[in-house]
């Protein structure tokens, strides 16, 4: 059986090697050995000005944002200390002073 990694995008069984790249017939698409090194690495998540964000970071709301469920709002300028990265949709969990835990999108904070 082959120690080949499945293709990153279309997740199939059959790349192959071509010198120092790995290529998939299905979808066409080629990366380096390198990369596929490096997988697994921690997530990477940037903040609305392409800053790198790494958990215990303070970030500031950058647009008021509506709390689903309730009739509250996040402001803008409100800071956030010590968040949390995790992967999905929403990619920041924090608790806001006033308002308690919550899910946040990257694209709505910056780092402070």
């Amino acid at each position: 059986m082959s120690d080949l990694p499945n293709c990153p995008q279309c997740h199939s069984e059959y790349t192959y090697e071509d010198g120092s790249l790995y290529i998939c017939p299905e979808c066409a698409h080629e990366w380096s050995k390198e990369a596929s090194a490096n997988e697994g690495d921690e997530l990477v998540v940037k903040d609305a000005n392409g800053n790198l964000l790494k958990d215990g970071d303070s970030v500031s709301v950058i647009k008021d944002l509506k709390v689903k469920g309730s009739s509250s709002v996040v402001k803008v300028g409100t800071k956030v200390k010590n968040i949390r990265l995790v992967e999905g949709d929403h990619d920041i969990d924090c608790k806001i002073t006033g308002i308690g835990p919550m899910k946040l999108k990257s694209i709505f904070v910056k780092k402070v």
